[in-house]
């Protein structure tokens, strides 16, 4: 089973994108969780999201506290939260950042980190910082572990109609646009 944590702010998206992706998830035959995680926040408040994913029924509801991997929509958590703990070893990071930033940077337990100035996109696309689609796209490009025509067709059955080609064109740009780093790879090329 795989398992992964998005970390965004109320407003942003990120429980959508959980659901999105699960959507997508399902179309190509696995089994998916999307669990939020929020109470009281308000826009702008930090909040979680989750998703599971394997090839057989996920049984338990729970919250991931050993992700695979982790989706941030807003730059700023990182150095305000612990979007890091308990990531397990070999996993990988989906950052919404403008700036170049190497591996060494991070925990050594990360092994793929992909950025993508998923703001400018978003002002471009949308006319405002909605990253959300942006980043599946980004998601997509960096682990393979969805396809990006199955996150097409899951927005395309998920999205009011008015709004389904700027999401398409979205997740298409960030899937595009990810700057993808390996550990092994820049390891590879030290020796």
């Amino acid at each position: 089973m795989k398992e992964i944590r998005f970390h965004g702010r109320g407003g942003q998206g990120a429980v959508m994108a959980s659901e999105l992706l699960v959507h997508a998830l399902v179309r190509e035959g696995n089994y998916g969780q999307s669990i939020p995680a929020y109470g009281f926040e308000r826009r702008g408040a930090p909040l979680q999201a989750f998703v599971k994913l394997d090839q057989k029924p996920i049984r338990e509801r729970v919250q991931v506290y050993e992700p695979d991997g982790i989706i941030v929509l807003d730059e700023s958590l990182i150095s305000q939260l612990p979007v890091f703990e308990g990531m397990k070893q070999g996993g990988f990071a989906i950052l919404n950042s403008r700036k170049t930033l190497a591996l060494s940077d991070f925990p050594e337990v990360l092994e793929t980190l992909a950025t993508v100035d998923a703001n400018r996109i978003a002002l471009d696309v949308f006319k405002a910082p909605i990253t959300n689609t942006i980043l599946l796209g980004a998601f997509a490009s960096a682990t393979g572990l969805v396809k990006l025509d199955s996150l097409q067709n899951a927005i395309s059955g998920f999205f009011p109609h008015k709004v389904i080609e700027k999401n398409l064109l979205a997740v298409e740009r960030g899937y595009n646009e990810v700057e993808v780093k390996e550990r092994t790879e820049i390891l590879k090329k030290a020796k």
